[in-house]
């Protein structure tokens, strides 16, 4: 394979499932995901993307999708189990994330993870031209780094922390503790979607290495490692664009038909995930039609749950809990035709998605935790009608950057009860406001400025934010499917 100036090593190829009718490949585009984040980035310039083609067994040869080149690394179903649904998934993410869910700690899990780990570090290296930048994302290959630098110590390292960092508390209850730091620590420069996550790192390489360390650098092993706080965001001009087709408009207004023309539509798109709150949200909107603040006839929610992670136990536990409670709630107060809550457990097409975004009302996005939550930076840029209303949880990393948002505590029941109230009877006025500060705001600070901020810290000479555009361009959307 030829090598590249640029290589983003991942956990998945930014690919669909499924192959074009004509053999080709298709971007990936996830709900809030990594792929949906790069794909301004990678159209605009020649790379490398090492990642897992999905499934297990040797890794496929795989064609370019346009000027990237992909490097697929293979995984078996042994190493699936113990990298990505145990240690990963099982293990970092709950921790990560508050401890929402309980963290399981298996010793197994570890040595299978750090082995899938150097592979991924030895594909990479492969595939990187001398001297080139390799961007490692996220927390499945937090080992990556440390392990790429000592193949190819020529080589210019970045690593981004998607999600949340946690405080030092939590983090010290990890047995492989030290090991996954430097592993994150081999960067040059590591990249967190909130300034208190690097404060957490400081912390930790004074507590654990030893290390002189600030909020934005630590010195470690002799060399000086860069940190700093980089709000991933959206294509907003790819959405805006998107939402302006003819053939979306009529969706949204074919939707808003078929739901019954309520006076009022809340939208929650979200993936089956124990820390996005939707049992807490069916609490609240169950509690609001039993008080009689809400009538079905007048009101309708629909709550798109994508399917994420089905073979991992507390997922599939998960999904049962919340079809149970969606069925008890429409058995209590929906009417013949007339559900109360509509739910969809099914990936969508980024065109559809787009017009649930006008359908809706108040979109209502309340993770107990999350890095960031690009879906309510969708559903502004997709408001070109400056209506709308968005109801969205102080632990978003979102909630930082769209202050006008209806701010709420997901833990706080009565409180996202008063929220939601208080977002479905605003005026049109205030709603214009917020929704045009915050579309004002997400123009300014787009993927594209993301990424030119984040590889000018990497590399100071700007070559590689050279590479990128201005603005995003307003090319057509394709409506590519939304996969787990």
């Amino acid at each position: 394979m030829r090598q590249s100036s640029l290589v983003v090593v991942a956990n998945r190829l930014p690919l669909d499932d499924n192959a074009a009718p004509d053999g080709a490949c298709e971007w990936r585009r996830s709900p809030g995901g990594l792929a949906s984040a790069l794909h301004a980035i990678l159209e605009q310039t020649p790379a490398t993307w090492v990642g897992w083609a999905g499934g297990v067994g040797p890794a496929p040869q795989l064609p370019d999708i346009g000027g990237l080149r992909l490097r697929p690394v293979s995984l078996s179903a042994a190493e699936l189990r113990g990298y990505y649904e145990g240690f990963a998934n099982s293990t970092l993410w709950p921790l990560y994330h508050d401890a929402v869910q309980q963290p399981v700690f298996d010793r197994g899990w570890w040595e299978t993870y750090r082995s899938v780990n150097r592979r991924f570090a030895e594909a990479a290296a492969e595939v990187a031209e001398h001297g080139a930048a390799v961007w490692v994302q996220d927390y499945h290959l937090q080992l990556v780094p440390q392990m790429l630098r000592d193949l190819r110590p020529d080589l210019l390292i970045g690593f981004f922390m998607h999600v949340p960092f946690p405080p030092p508390e939590l983090y010290m209850q990890l047995p492989r503790r030290i090991e996954l730091l430097r592993g994150m620590l081999g960067a040059d420069l590591v990249g967190f979607q909130r300034p208190q996550a690097a404060h957490n790192v400081a912390q930790l390489a004074q507590k654990l290495l030893g290390a002189h360390a600030t909020d934005d650098m630590i010195i470690v092993d002799g060399r000086t490692v860069h940190t700093g706080a980089f709000p991933v965001s959206i294509d907003v001009a790819e959405m805006r664009a998107l939402s302006s087709r003819p053939d979306v408009l009529r969706q949204a207004k074919q939707l808003r038909h078929d739901l019954g023309r309520p006076k009022r539509v809340l939208l929650s798109v979200d993936r089956l995930d124990y820390t996005k709150g939707i049992e807490h949200r069916l609490t609240a909107y169950s509690e609001l039609l039993r008080d009689g603040h809400v009538k079905v006839r007048d009101t309708v929610m629909v709550q798109v749950a994508v399917p994420s992670r089905e073979q991992v136990d507390s997922y599939q536990a998960l999904r049962d809990r919340i079809e149970s409670e969606v069925g008890r709630i429409n058995g209590e107060f929906g009417r013949v035709g007339e559900p109360a809550i509509h739910y969809l457990n099914q990936p969508f097409a980024r065109s559809q998605l787009a017009a649930l975004y006008q359908t809706a009302d108040v979109m209502v996005v309340t993770p107990l935790r999350d890095g960031m939550n690009l879906v309510a930076k969708e559903f502004v840029a997709a408001r070109e009608d400056g209506g709308g209303a968005l109801v969205l949880s102080e632990f978003a990393g979102a909630a930082a950057e769209l202050e006008q948002a209806f701010l709420v505590n997901p833990h706080d029941v009565d409180g996202l009860k008063e929220t939601l109230l208080h977002a479905m009877s605003a005026e049109p006025a205030d709603l214009t406001a917020r929704m045009t500060a915050m579309r004002e705001h997400l123009v300014g600070h787009d993927i594209l400025a993301w990424a030119r901020a984040y590889l000018t810290a990497l590399d100071h000479t700007g070559r590689l934010a050279e590479r990128l555009p201005d603005t995003a361009e307003k090319a057509p959307a394709a409506s590519v499917p939304w996969h787990r």
